[in-house]
């Protein structure tokens, strides 16, 4: 090499170039191409323990060590999202005297489906103005049941998608009877609409205290990663449709697709279909601890 100083005769620099890729090299090369497609495949989002989480359940016959899917993915230039910071919309309710207590006190868990929802709306800057996204999860398996989108902050809104989340599991034919819906104090969630709609599926109403995201952290939580996940990413935005568009498109893979810290790196539906598979007992009563959000 001349730009060393060190010379290299002819046989051997066409040797080396004759020579075949090493096993390594081979195995890398596999690996590149098995990592690039799941992470398109996840939206871009995943970071490196998801991604050896995921590479690992779709080939198990050949695990990979984290330190090698690390490696790769720095040499492909991959990588995750990033958390930043989310703003909260919904407005506090004028004070009243019959609140709903709360029944949560920030033990955002729940031993079975149906038995804790939490629900929270975020906002979407577009070229057209501000788009109002609404989402009700599951605490059991933080699986999204019902979502909006709207340009208008009013009760219809987070109505809704509660309205969605009703629908979904009667479709399913689960039972809400002894289901607790918790919120924050936005107005939307303390409207007289809002509440005779709980009562009326005899769902209890549960609100954490005025102005502290902690007694709502679940929500906020599912927030962020929609913000960073999808909306920070793909922005700017058009307008409604094209979030709305999007949005389905997000919630069905999160909810069918994406590997979820919470339920040991499963997906959300796969939680709740291996409960109903192995549990005869009454989902509203099962006693089965879940680790803390991710």
């Amino acid at each position: 090499m001349a730009e060393a100083g060190v010379q290299i005769a002819p046989s051997s620099y066409y040797a080396r170039k004759a020579r075949p890729p090493s096993a390594r090299a081979r195995r890398d090369a596999v690996l590149d191409e098995r990592l690039a497609m799941v992470h398109e495949d996840n939206m871009g989002v995943y970071g490196v323990r998801k991604m050896w989480k995921t590479i690992n359940r779709l080939y198990p016959g050949e695990q990979v060590a984290r330190c090698t899917v690390e490696r790769r993915m720095r040499a492909l230039g991959l990588a995750g999202v990033t958390n930043a910071r989310s703003t909260r919309t919904t407005r506090p309710a004028p004070a009243a005297d019959a609140r709903p207590q709360d029944r949560v006190n920030r033990d955002f868990t729940a031993a079975a489906p149906d038995q804790r929802w939490v629900a929270d709306i975020t906002y979407v800057p577009t070229w057209a103005g501000f788009v109002y996204v609404a989402f009700v999860m599951d605490l059991f398996s933080r699986r999204i049941v019902g979502w909006r989108v709207s340009t208008s902050l009013r009760t219809d809104l987070a109505l809704d998608a509660l309205e969605h989340a009703i629908w979904t599991r009667q479709r399913d034919q689960r039972d809400l009877s002894a289901l607790i819906h918790h919120s924050d104090h936005g107005c939307q969630y303390l409207s007289i609409r809002y509440t005779e709609r709980l009562a009326e599926a005899g769902i209890e109403a549960s609100v954490g205290s005025v102005g502290d995201s902690y007694d709502n952290a679940a929500a906020e939580a599912l927030n962020k990663l929609y913000k960073k996940e999808l909306i920070w990413r793909r922005g700017p935005w058009s307008g409604l449709d094209a979030v709305e568009i999007a949005t389905l498109e997000w919630v069905d893979w999160y909810n069918n697709s994406r590997l979820h810290g919470h339920c040991g790196d499963i997906k959300p539906a796969e939680l709740e279909a291996t409960y109903y598979a192995d549990t005869t007992t009454d989902p509203a009563t099962a006693e089965t601890a879940q680790p803390a959000l991710h």
